[in-house]
């Protein structure tokens, strides 16, 4: 169950607090060669190289996100529920978590199915199977070395790792043509006081997420 904790660390945003922790990292990481090598590799990665792969690895392009609602419901507003199932569910097991972070960011998820029965852990996690799948198979499919954490999860609930031919007629959604057609779907709405003021959405290249996720039982 340590592993999960570990791999919910290593698919935050690589953030100066993983670096100072690199000895306690590679020794968490130590038991399971998979872990140790992207751990290793990782840590010996200039911090600012590790950021920039991280950003344009996950937050750019929805095929490739986070957060595991945004591939299993989409906009529907069946994902609404579904968070608030989840956030219930967390609440339940004795755990809060403050950070900006939705509550299906699988950081967080991984985090707190850590705190599971294993059997519980791998029940609930091979649920999303099929979105850990698509994820490793587009991550391979673009060379990234995070697939390999993907095929840890897979491997954990007991699922065959995935194939980047599975996903090989997929069209990118992270190139600049790409990001920009979606960019430009997004309307301006004219009588919503929200995009003037504090509460005014930043531009793109500023939604990152530079918080460590945390839960507090």
């Amino acid at each position: 169950m340590r592993s999960l904790r570990l791999i919910a660390r290593l698919l935050e945003y690589p953030d100066k607090a993983l670096w100072d922790a690199r000895d306690e990292v590679l020794e968490r990481a130590a038991s399971d060669p998979t872990l140790a090598d992207f751990a290793a590799a990782l840590l010996q990665t200039d911090i600012l190289d590790a950021q920039a792969s991280y950003v344009d690895t996950f937050e750019y392009g929805r095929s490739t996100s986070l957060l595991l609602f945004e591939h299993v419901y989409g906009e529907s507003r069946e994902r609404g529920q579904a968070m608030v199932d989840l956030q219930e569910a967390y609440h339940q097991a004795g755990l809060s978590f403050y950070s900006g972070e939705l509550p299906d960011y699988l950081p967080l998820y991984l985090e707190y199915l850590s705190t599971l029965p294993e059997d519980g852990a791998k029940k609930q996690l091979s649920e999303f199977a099929s979105v850990l799948s698509a994820l490793s198979a587009r991550l391979l499919h673009r060379e990234s070395p995070y697939a390999v954490l993907f095929d840890a999860l897979l491997i954990f609930c007991g699922k065959p790792v995935a194939d980047s031919t599975q996903v090989a007629d997929e069209a990118p959604d992270n190139t600049p043509a790409a990001l920009d057609a979606v960019w430009q779907e997004t309307q301006v709405r004219f009588d919503d006081p929200a995009p003037c003021g504090a509460n005014a959405l930043p531009p793109r290249e500023s939604t990152i997420r530079l918080h460590r996720t945390a839960f507090t039982a």
